[in-house]
């Protein structure tokens, strides 16, 4: 892994996103661009964004089919997004030098195909740095924002916004011209006729003044964990699972059988790039766009449990425990509360390095 690699792409990325070229033209794609773009997103972001790009389908991802989103973001911001994702939020980094499945060509055609998808031209945003109160912005966000953002910009039915990743690249025009005209289909209301013009620039300096500076740090992928890795406590006794469902097992019961040293397998459904930065102890990458040939690969199917978890809290596992008992794997559950909840309530984790399973 080069580290040049990622910072030529921060690089080009944060450079070319303030040029009014970039923000009025869309790259052509070939027909094959279109094939293949079209195959990654039903692969790695279909999931969250809908197999329509109609957005909302888990972890309030937005539509990508938004004219006054796909409209206002440049082609670079959304390739940033993708690559480079958005840190602590369940939109994770898809650079494969972050740890992700994609090259940097596959994300410049998924973005260049979603904003020909969208049939929606980029707008350009006239560029200009926006001055405002931020005592007076901070009351107007707690009034107008919070609700859906957050107290501190960290996202609860919106997408957050005090997200470093997102800042380094979201200019001020861009986050005004938000504030003025919404979001269509959403809950993101046009605040033009509500709020002054003093209003919207004191509202875009605070949202601004979130940002601590960013910029992406490259990872040192390490082999993925051999299959006679898998089963933790291989010597130890089965657990006993109350699920809610036949599904859904609590964390406590789970974090209970690690501690008593049972034995059980931990599938870590995210991308291998969430996977590298924390995850459960124990616990193996086998990311939710995985193929259902590679899925059993290393897995025993026996009355071993695997139990599965990702950030949602439940739609990339769900999606590979329902894998999993279609080929008959009985012993299988979803960690009910989700990976956030897990670290908010103190329980362990541990750093982590991964090579893609599915890239094998």
């Amino acid at each position: 892994m080069k580290i040049t690699s990622v910072l030529s792409f921060f690089l080009m990325l944060n450079c070319s996103i303030h040029s009014t070229f970039s923000q009025i033209r869309n790259a052509p794609l070939t027909a094959k661009d279109i094939e293949s773009a079209s195959e990654n997103y039903q692969r790695y972001c279909a999931l969250c964004h809908g197999t329509e790009r109609e957005g909302n389908t888990a972890d309030f991802a937005p539509s990508l089919r938004s004219k006054s989103l796909m409209s206002t973001m440049p082609l670079n911001f959304l390739a940033s997004s993708i690559g480079f994702g958005r840190p602590n939020t369940p939109m994770a980094a898809y650079l494969k030098d972050m740890g992700g499945p994609l090259s940097m060509k596959e994300i410049f055609n998924i973005a260049s195909w979603l904003k020909y998808e969208s049939g929606h031209q980029t707008i350009a945003i006239k560029e200009e740095d926006i001055s405002g109160d931020l005592d007076e912005g901070l009351k107007i966000y707690l009034k107008e924002c919070s609700e859906c953002h957050g107290i501190k910009g960290e996202g609860v039915t919106a997408p957050a916004i005090a997200n470093p990743a997102f800042l380094a690249f979201a200019t001020d025009a861009y986050i005004k011209y938000a504030i003025i005209n919404g979001r269509e289909d959403t809950k993101m209301e046009a605040f033009k006729n509500t709020l002054t013009e003093a209003q919207m620039n004191d509202l875009t300096s605070y949202i601004r003044s979130l940002t601590a500076g960013w910029s992406p740090e490259p990872k040192k992928l390490a082999p993925y964990p051999n299959p006679e890795n898998y089963v933790l406590n291989p010597k130890g006794k089965n657990p006993k699972f109350n699920l809610r469902e036949k599904r859904y097992v609590p964390m406590k019961e789970v974090l209970d059988a690690l501690q008593s040293k049972k034995r059980l397998i931990i599938l870590d459904t995210r991308t291998t790039s969430e996977w590298q930065n924390a995850h459960l102890p124990g616990a193996i990458p086998i990311p939710y766009y995985i193929s259902e040939e590679e899925i059993t690969k290393g897995l025993p199917n026996d009355k071993t449990w695997i139990i599965a978890y990702c950030s949602c809290p439940h739609a990339a596992s769900d999606k590979i425990i329902n894998m999993l008992r279609k080929k008959g794997y009985k012993n299988t559950a979803v960690i009910d509360e989700g990976f956030f909840k897990w670290v908010n309530d103190g329980y362990p984790i541990i750093a982590g390095q991964a090579q893609d399973p599915a890239s094998k």
